[in-house]
């Protein structure tokens, strides 16, 4: 039985079997080409015993080399049990159950222009499968970090902490698509399952709903599908292309991407008048518009219809309740803005944004340790945030708790600069940052950082408020109050942040501040 098994694993029989047909094909070809070429009698039986001549030199090969896709190797023999045993514990460390990350797919397309469809792919299957309870699914943040960079596993696996990745590529031209996908042991680097779809673009809920299930399937795990999942989306892939493409420019800050994710959310609404998803992101960007850079009615006329339609059409989905909570928030309806997400909240407990915003209504209203819990949950969802844990700087600052606040800091630090690396315009994660910088003790790298982020959006009211925290914190008061009359925050609700804001505490005795603030309220 020890010989079968070795013969096995050597893949002796499977060499065999194809050595007997590779023969049979010999001899058939010589039986019928031997005699018209008039070769002598004698070739035919020549050829029968080079053929079994042959096969025990074949199965002598392939007990000792292993003929693979990608060359000869010498076979080294199964590895020791210590090993195996070594193995099995290190992907026990990478995670206690199945766990995988999903990559963002890179881009083959001719114009390398559909990075936000091989997103938007990505982010899909991502969503999928973090339904499953059982799976550990790596946060998009983290997963989407290694874009652009060469495709290591099991580096991967290590810093995701994850036993496999699934990492895949798109190449559109015209209405055709063909999407490469393959998931991989992170610990020894084979391939667990891999497949290419060569379909139109009119198939790509097909193609997404097909990966989960199969990668589901490959980690055995049951993928968790209802009506609810099912009507998030549309079923017309001309509005769900511009819905990727405007949720791909909402995920980057800046008042011009934000303006663009508008254009993208109305035409998918436009095409499919009953795309809840879509409705609700339309809000979203409404509101953040008027929450950050202006405080024209348009926009929060647009936040609050869009969401009104948002739930109209899909009162269960909890993004709908975000988008009017936003809108709540955006009004100054703190209390309706509180139903709202505590109702987001309820209907999804796993998603990051209703625990985030109502987080920021609680600290807008002073009370602190409610805020603190709720920042706390939204960054358990979502490990990689630089958000949250900047805001529970704030909290702990004003709870007096310095080493907690010292280690949040440290927290929003590193995920700032790993997402700077990704996206070195992003003037929110430097703005943040900066206040981060300053707790560690770091004015100079500070000052560098509020520098670059006024020479990328030096006339954006949010960077000028949040850089006026940080010049407030590394006792520059004129550079701080010069930020604020800059911002200009009369009617934006972001003003309201700055009488809780325990970065501005050392402002609160500044005549030029007193004014301020006075102006802002009798408004």
């Amino acid at each position: 039985m020890k010989l079968v098994s070795e013969l096995k694993r050597r893949n002796v029989f499977r060499a065999a079997a194809l050595y007997a047909v590779v023969g049979w094909l010999i001899l058939q070809v010589g039986e019928v080409v031997f005699e018209p070429l008039h070769f002598p009698d004698w070739a035919m039986t020549a050829l029968i015993v080079l053929v079994i001549v042959g096969f025990p030199i074949a199965m002598t090969l392939a007990w000792f080399l292993d003929f693979t896709l990608r060359g000869i190797k010498k076979d080294i023999g199964p590895p020791p049990e210590s090993a195996a045993v070594d193995a099995a514990s290190q992907v026990g460390r990478l995670s206690s159950g199945p766990s995988v990350a999903v990559l963002s797919f890179d881009d083959m397309s001719p114009e390398q222009d559909q990075e936000y469809l091989c997103d938007g792919i990505a982010d899909e299957i991502l969503n999928r499968l973090a339904q499953i309870q059982s799976l550990h699914v790596a946060s998009r943040t983290s997963s989407f970090g290694f874009k652009g960079q060469p495709t290591d596993v099991g580096k991967i696996g290590r810093q995701l902490k994850v036993a496999t990745v699934l990492e895949g590529s798109v190449r559109k031209s015209g209405d055709q698509l063909r999407i490469s996908t393959q998931l991989t042991n992170a610990e020894d680097g084979y391939h667990l399952w891999s497949r290419s779809y060569d379909r139109k673009l009119e198939h790509i809920f097909e193609i997404q709903d097909d990966i989960a299930t199969r990668v589901a399937d490959a980690l055995e795990v049951t993928l968790r599908t209802g009506p609810t999942e099912e009507c998030c989306t549309t079923s017309n892939v001309q509005a769900y292309d511009y819905f990727l493409q405007g949720k791909h420019y909402f995920h980057r800050w800046g008042l011009r991407n934000v303006h663009f994710s508008v254009d993208m959310f109305r035409k998918a609404v436009e095409i499919d008048p009953h795309y809840a998803r879509a409705w609700a992101a339309l809000a979203d960007s409404f509101a953040m518009i008027f929450l950050y850079w202006s405080n024209s009615d348009e926009y929060l006329s647009g936040a609050d219809s869009a969401s009104i339609r948002a739930l109209e059409l899909l009162p269960g989905l909890a993004e709908s309740h975000v988008s009017r909570g936003l809108y709540y928030f955006a009004n100054g309806e703190n209390r309706e803005a509180i139903a709202e997400f505590e109702t987001a909240v309820r209907l999804n407990p796993d998603l990051f944004d209703a625990y985030y915003f109502y987080a920021r209504v609680r600290f807008q209203r002073g009370e602190l340790q409610q805020a603190e819990k709720l920042f706390k949950k939204a960054e358990q969802i979502q490990p990689d945030d630089f958000q949250a844990p900047t805001f529970l700087r704030q909290i702990y600052r004003s709870l007096g708790r310095e080493e907690d606040a010292k280690v949040a800091a440290r927290r929003a630090l590193t995920r700032a600069k790993r997402h700077l690396e990704l996206y070195p315009d992003d003037t929110r994660a430097l703005n943040l940052g900066c206040a981060s910088l300053i707790e560690d003790g770091d004015k100079d790298e500070a000052m560098r950082w509020a520098e670059r982020s006024l020479a990328i959006d030096g006339d954006n009211p949010d960077t000028l408020y949040n850089l006026a925290c940080s010049y407030a914190l590394m006792g520059e008061p004129d550079r701080s109050m010069d930020c604020l009359e800059r911002a200009n925050l009369k009617g934006m609700s972001i003003a309201g942040w700055a009488e809780n804001d325990s970065d501005l505490d050392s402002l609160h005795d500044n005549p030029r501040f007193q004014k301020l603030m006075k102006n802002l309220k009798d408004q």
